[in-house]
C-alpha cells in the first residue's frame, strides 16, 4: 500500500509504532556532534541532508553486550531489557550491510550466533529513499545502491512523507490516522562521484603475491592504528570477550563482548605477546582482502546466502574515509590495489 501523510500525522504514526518498537534513525547527537543512529520520536529528528557518521548496526549489535553473569557457583544468562521490537530507518546501502552481518553471525560455520540472533530477529526496516549520492559514496560500484529487503519505504520531503508499506502491522498505523492513499515506488541513486575498480582476485593462488606487494608498506607511516574505520563500518563484526569483576578479589562479575578492530596494534596479539600481523600495513592488507576477497569467497560464490553472487563485504558507504583522522582513503586503497593487481598480471603475461 502507498500512503501520503503530513508531518503531524507521521508523528502520530511514529507514536503508535513506538508502543511496540524502539525506533532508530540517523539523528543529531548533540554531545558527540555527530549524526548517529538514535531513538527518535518525531520525523523531523531524522537527518537527511548529510550522511550519518555511524552505521545502524549498533541498534541490533551493541558496542558492549553482556552475555552472562557469574559467581563462584553459578552462571546466569543475560536477558533482554524488554520485549519491544527494533524499527530502523536505513538507506539501501546499510540494509545491504545488515545482510552481510547476517551472513557472518547467522551462517558462518553453520551455527547462528545466539546473542546476535535474539536482537536481529526483532528488527524491522523502513528504507529511507536515497536518490542522490553523498561525497564519499561508491555504493553503485558495489551494487548496494538498491534493495527490496524492507518492511516499508519512505520519501521524506519538506512537508510530507510518502510511504510504501509492506508489513501489515506497520500499515495499521496509517489506517488509524486516515492517511491518503497514493502510488509511491521508491527510487535509488544511479551514479556516484566515485567509481571503484574492484580488485580482480580470481584464484587463491593470487593471495600470496598480493600479500607480498610493497604497496602495503605505505600504510605503516600513514595509519595510526586507531580502529576508527572499523567502528563506523556497517559490516565490521569483530569483537573481544571481556570478563568484568565487580570487586577486587571477588568471583562475581559478567562476561561482555565488546567491539574490536582488526586495525588495532594488539588485535592479533596472543597471551605470549606474539602478533600475527605486526604493522599497520599488514592490518590494512588483511582488512582490504577480507572485504574484497574472503567474504565473497565464503558467502557469495553461489548466491545461496541471500546476497548476489558477485557481492563483496564492503557496501561503499565511505564512512571509513570520513572517519579517518589521518585522511587515509579506503576507497583509494582498494582502487590502488586493483591497479597493482593489473600491473602484476601484465608482468606475468609478459
Amino acid at each position: 500500500m502507498g500512503y501520503r501523510v503530513d508531518f503531524d500525522k507521521m508523528n502520530d504514526i511514529l507514536a503508535a509504532w513506538s508502543e511496540e518498537y524502539h525506533i532508530f534513525a540517523p539523528a543529531w547527537d548533540q554531545r558527540k556532534k555527530k549524526v548517529r543512529y538514535r531513538e527518535i520520536k518525531t520525523i523531523d529528528q531524522i537527518v537527511l541532508d548529510r550522511q550519518s557518521d555511524f552505521s545502524p548496526k549498533e541498534a541490533y549489535y551493541p558496542v558492549s553486550q553482556t552475555m552472562f553473569y557469574f559467581t563462584d557457583t553459578e552462571v546466569t544468562e543475560s536477558e533482554l531489557a524488554d520485549d519491544k521490537g527494533i524499527l530502523i530507518f536505513a538507506r539501501p546501502c546499510d540494509i545491504n550491510g545488515m545482510a552481510r552481518l547476517d551472513c557472518i553471525f547467522m551462517e558462518n560455520g553453520g551455527h547462528a550466533d545466539y546473542f546476535y540472533a535474539r536482537l536481529r530477529e526483532k528488527v524491522k526496516v523502513v528504507m529511507l529513499e536515497c536518490r542522490e549520492s553523498f561525497e564519499h559514496c561508491f555504493c553503485v560500484s558495489m551494487g548496494t545502491n538498491k534493495t527490496d529487503k524492507y518492511d516499508a519505504a519512505v520519501r521524506i520531503t519538506e512537508h510530507e512523507v510518502l510511504a510504501e508499506v509492506r508489513d501489515e502491522k506497520l500499515g495499521a498505523a496509517f489506517s488509524f490516522v486516515s492517511a491518503s492513499s497514493c502510488d509511491f515506488t521508491p527510487k535509488f541513486v544511479q551514479e556516484n562521484q566515485k567509481k571503484l575498480h574492484i580488485p580482480k582476485i580470481t584464484d587463491r593462488s593470487m593471495l600470496k603475491p598480493i600479500s607480498d606487494l610493497e604497496y602495503w608498506n605505505q600504510f605503516d607511516e600513514k595509519c595510526m592504528s586507531c580502529g576508527g574505520c572499523n567502528t563506523v563500518c556497517g559490516t565490521c563484526s569483530c569483537f573481544d570477550t571481556v570478563d568484568v569483576i565487580y570487586q577486587e578479589g571477588s568471583r562475581s562479575g559478567e562476561r561482555r563482548r565488546v567491539w574490536s578492530s582488526c586495525m588495532l596494534e594488539t588485535f592479533t596479539q596472543t597471551a605470549g605477546g606474539g602478533r600475527a600481523r605486526k604493522t599497520p600495513g599488514a592490518n590494512m592488507r588483511f582488512k582490504v582482502l577480507h572485504k574484497f576477497y574472503d567474504f565473497a569467497d565464503r558467502f557469495a560464490k553461489d548466491g545461496s546466502h541471500g546476497i548476489a553472487c558477485d557481492a563483496q563485504m564492503c557496501i561503499g558507504c565511505g564512512r571509513c574515509d570520513m572517519r579517518c583522522p589521518k585522511k587515509i582513503s579506503f576507497f583509494d586503497a582498494v582502487d590502488g590495489l586493483a591497479a597493482e593487481i593489473e600491473k602484476m598480471n601484465t608482468g606475468e603475461e609478459a
